[in-house]
């Protein structure tokens, strides 16, 4: 799967560090990377120190097609993700025309569109704007880099504005299937079938119920004919464990 391009999630904020507020943004990212065949490879979680943002930015950048960040680009003194890309880039940052006439055009009375708010047009220079439909305030994207806002549905309308800019890779198959068996009692068995198929990968993923034990296994790769092969014999390993086996 090395020839498909391949992503990283940056989520950027203390308040996801602290457990007030949890992370869905990159779930929603790699559903939606999916679809164009791009593999998310790396999630990482930095908080809002701009060394550590530059510093993970910079690293992932290199080793990825694209990097997504979320978070830290509102009107707020902690909203310092825009600052830090552009160090990142070694490029100024200043306040970018269309998305200040954009902010500018929701507030009915222009003493309500204060520093602060402008604070949301500083883009990176050479930077493109993500459109933000939701509350105008845009993202942008700096080389393989999409900075996007960190709240949900903000970030996931942005990114009908990032489909267009993705190279396409290979989609990949995937099929789960699940049984009521213990994940150990059928371990070598598994290792077994993963050993003769190399170009399936099989995730094993065991699932805690009130009636006992349950496994659910994942087999993923190019081929379909590939994967429904790796399927029917998961099927009948599960069987031959006691299980009734269901694809879900």
């Amino acid at each position: 799967m090395s020839e498909n391009p391949t992503a990283a999630v940056l989520v950027i904020g203390n308040e996801i560090l602290s457990g007030r507020t949890q992370d869905t943004n990159s779930r929603t990212i790699a559903g939606f990377l999916a679809p164009f065949g791009v593999i998310l490879r790396e999630i990482r979680v930095v908080g809002d120190f701009e060394d550590e943002i530059i510093a993970a930015l910079n690293a992932l950048r290199s080793r990825y097609s694209y990097v997504f960040t979320t978070g830290g680009i509102g009107p707020t003194h902690d909203d310092i993700t825009a600052d830090a890309v552009a160090k990142a880039f070694g490029v100024g940052i200043d306040c970018h025309p269309e998305a200040l006439a954009a902010l500018s055009a929701r507030f009915a009375n222009p003493a309500d569109f204060n520093p602060m708010r402008q604070r949301m047009a500083r883009i990176p220079d050479g930077a493109s704007l993500i459109a933000n439909p939701v509350s105008a305030a845009p993202g942008f994207q700096i080389g393989n880099v999409f900075v996007l806002a960190g709240v949900p549905s903000i970030m996931r309308a942005m990114l009908e504005d990032v489909a267009a800019r993705l190279a396409r890779g290979r989609v990949i198959v995937s099929v789960t299937v699940a049984a009521a068996v213990a994940e150990g009692a059928i371990a070598a068995g598994l290792a077994a079938i993963q050993a003769t198929h190399a170009s399936v990968a099989i995730g094993s993923y065991p699932v805690y119920r009130s009636d006992g034990y349950g496994v659910q296994l994942v087999a993923r790769g190019f081929e379909s004919a590939a994967v429904e092969h790796v399927v029917g014999e998961l099927f009948a390993l599960l069987k031959a464990a006691g299980g009734a086996p269901q694809r879900l």
